[in-house]
């Protein structure tokens, strides 16, 4: 595995690469980076040349005040970025709010997307969370956020378990992942993507009632408490060439809290267009129960 940076717009972007084969860029979500896809690269990359991009702000990318942080702004720095390392299209795969700007870059630059991965994408159909954005959207919820890198590494790491099923799954390292991040500065830029929310998801909404009409593979594990998986049969119905693959008891990072089976489902999907050993068609969706995931 290869980590590189480019230039775009006067911008330093960070993004590791490894394998061979189509390409495969993969998005992390808000509070995240590259390095949150640790345990799938190597899987991934027998299927495919893999590009984890660190987005604008975020893990070892530059850091430039002001900039943007609308997820259209930031749809745009992935078609950009992808110009400027000479892919003039891919497989995208992103997770939370790198999921919906995987589908505004997917509205945007249509013929830069050949198909979507979406992991519990941030979308305008979840109520999970709204108080919480409302909260921090306020003078009280900014100060207290400005406070987050410094609270006590235990607050940390139970905010991470809740992001899981199972908070026995959270591997070690994991945690500094998301810490480092904040702690390199990412948090005034997340503060903006959270005070323009609601603009942003009513941008998404019109985009997807443009129709999206790729193929979409949606992950999901049913015991997500950020991104409510009921909102996943809403946003189907604005996916026409989607398929769901659903993880029982598993939280809002399936490829973290279950690498191997997200992994494979991937892989599976990427080289088929079936999820594992399952016939899926647009309108099906395939949940394994809890002794197969557990295999």
């Amino acid at each position: 595995m290869k980590e590189l940076c480019v230039v775009v717009d006067g911008v330093r972007l960070n993004y590791l690469r490894s394998g061979s084969g189509p390409a495969l860029v993969l998005l992390h979500g808000l509070v995240g980076s590259a390095r949150n896809w640790q345990q799938n690269i190597e899987s991934l990359s027998r299927e495919a040349t893999v590009y984890a991009l660190d987005l604008p702000n975020m893990g070892e990318s530059e850091r430039v005040l002001g900039l943007d942080a609308s997820q259209a702004a930031t749809a745009d720095y992935v078609a950009k970025w992808m110009d400027a390392v000479g892919l003039a299209d891919a497989d995208v795969c992103g997770h939370s709010h790198g999921g919906a700007v995987s589908l505004m870059l997917a509205s945007r630059h249509p013929e830069k997307v050949r198909r979507l991965v979406l992991f519990a994408p941030a979308n305008p159909f979840c109520d999970s969370g709204r108080h919480l954005i409302r909260f921090y959207r306020s003078a009280m919820g900014s100060r207290l956020a400005r406070m987050i890198p410094h609270l006590p590494r235990f607050v940390h790491h139970t905010a991470l378990g809740r992001m899981y099923g199972d908070p026995g799954r959270v591997r070690a390292g994991a945690l500094e992942a998301y810490t480092r991040n904040l702690n390199r500065g990412s948090l005034e830029h997340v503060l903006q993507i959270v005070r323009r929310w609601g603009v942003d998801m009513k941008a998404l909404h019109e985009s997807l009632a443009r129709q999206i009409d790729v193929p979409v593979l949606l992950v999901w594990g049913d015991a997500d408490r950020a991104v409510s998986f009921a909102s996943s049969a809403k946003l189907r119905e604005f996916l026409p060439q989607s398929s769901l693959f659903v993880l029982p008891g598993v939280g809002h990072l399936p490829f973290e809290e279950m690498p191997e089976v997200s992994n494979r489902a991937v892989r599976e999907w990427l080289r088929t267009g079936e999820i594992l050993a399952a016939r899926a068609t647009s309108t099906e969706s395939v949940a394994w129960d809890r002794e197969a995931v557990r295999a």
